[in-house]
């Protein structure tokens, strides 16, 4: 039985997720309660009219419920007293008359401006800088996705930064406008709630932080003191915005498309495709290179983007043995998958799988594959029998890839 997921549900639960992340509730209950309430007023204030939109004064809420700070006067002081339970969705801001002009409010349309109208900022860097920046930036998610052009204007437009012991490197409540790369130093996350700042982690000489701001166009939700002497790498928010979020909005579009049209998911809602949007991961293999290796276990589920992938099976002697020599099965093309036999049967893999010149593969792991692809499940296994067929003709003899030891 597949369920639907309702339309915007899963953009007001994104919403909310990101209200806890900044704020750090003590009581989740309570906080929904507010928020969902916040949210609520807003959508009653916005069918209200016109009118209410152009007041002077007040406070707003702004996507994710949170009320925007705006300019008042003394009139309004007895209003905010009245609203302490509001005070939840406050970001600690020690003055934010003297604070830069806010960037929090700033559209962003990734569909727009196909042509960059912003200058590229390029920091030049020695050779010896920019080895270390690579490193640093070498396991960092957000940049995965990008091609070798976009990387290396990434890589140009970052800046490198030391820091002292106790110094701040950002501030909580603050607007954002850089997203840091570690080098190498000890960094702690303080969360300051309720007139208290604590302590809830710490870097410790690799990582990332500050893309959070960046992304959702919210304040600092943390701050991130230097304990030790260190090395940052920053990124400014234009570049950031520029290139990172309009190539993951790009991705993610043509992720949609290229989902829509794998005949084996046509059978999945439109809510649960997305789902597996949100999950994917891109891999680029060249030719020749082996994807997946026979009698591994599994971890992964592949689907051809580009290219074409050969699936290779060790032979048997004449006694039954299994042989160094490995027999072509067959190729896997655009929209094709492999890698889904020893997910469905829980066994090591069953051939081994090679990229035919350049190849991209969509990417899926065994987890989000046990946990969206269920309603395929029976399609897969429908698909084993005619695998073992393929293999009868082939070998002249019967094979059990539900155990590739027969």
């Amino acid at each position: 039985m597949s369920i639907e997921i309702p339309p915007g549900l899963t953009e007001l639960l994104q919403g909310y997720t990101v209200e806890v992340l900044r704020q750090r509730p003590h009581d989740l209950v309570d906080f929904a309660v507010h928020y969902f309430t916040r949210l609520q007023e807003k959508r009653l204030q916005d069918g209200a009219g016109a009118a209410a939109a152009q007041r002077p004064h007040g406070r707003g809420v702004n996507f994710d419920g949170e009320p925007m700070q705006t300019e008042s006067n003394g009139d309004e002081e007895e209003d905010d007293d009245e609203e302490d339970d509001d005070s939840d969705f406050e970001p600690p801001i020690t003055n934010r008359y003297i604070r830069r002009v806010s960037v929090c409010a700033e559209a962003f349309n990734p569909d727009e401006d196909e042509e960059d109208t912003e200058p590229r900022v390029v920091h030049p860097k020695t050779d010896e800088q920019r080895c270390r920046l690579q490193e640093a930036c070498k396991d960092i998610l957000l940049f995965k996705n990008l091609d070798q052009e976009q990387l290396s204007q990434v890589l140009d437009a970052m800046f490198e930064r030391k820091v002292e012991p106790q110094e701040h490197v950002i501030d909580q409540g603050d607007d954002g406008d850089n997203f840091y790369v570690i080098e190498r130093g000890l960094y702690d996350i303080f969360v300051s709630r309720d007139g208290q700042s604590r302590c809830v982690g710490r870097y410790d000489n690799h990582g990332s932080f500050g893309e959070l701001a960046l992304m959702y166009n919210t304040p600092r939700a943390a701050t991130i003191v230097a304990t030790t002497d260190g090395a940052l790498w920053g990124l400014d928010r234009v570049t950031f915005r520029r290139i990172i979020l309009k190539n993951n909005a790009k991705k993610r579009k043509m992720f949609e498309l290229f989902i829509e049209s794998v005949p084996i998911l046509k059978s999945l809602e439109p809510s649960e495709r997305m789902k597996i949007v949100d999950v994917i991961g891109e891999k680029i293999y060249k030719d020749g290179d082996r994807i997946i290796a026979q009698g591994d276990m599994a971890d992964c589920f592949y689907i051809v983007e580009s290219g074409e992938v050969k699936i290779m099976m060790k032979s048997k002697t004449k006694t039954g043995q299994e042989s160094n020599q490995e027999v072509e099965i067959t190729r896997c093309k655009i929209g094709q998958y492999f890698g889904e036999l020893a997910l469905v049967t829980n066994k090591p893999r069953a051939a081994s799988a090679y990229a035919v010149d350049d190849v991209k593969c969509l990417v899926m792991d065994v987890q989000a594959f046990e946990r969206l692809l269920g309603p395929c499940m029976d399609i897969m296994k429908r698909n084993i029998t005619h695998y073992e067929e393929q293999l009868v003709a082939l070998f002249g003899s019967s094979m059990d890839l539900r155990d590739p030891g027969k």
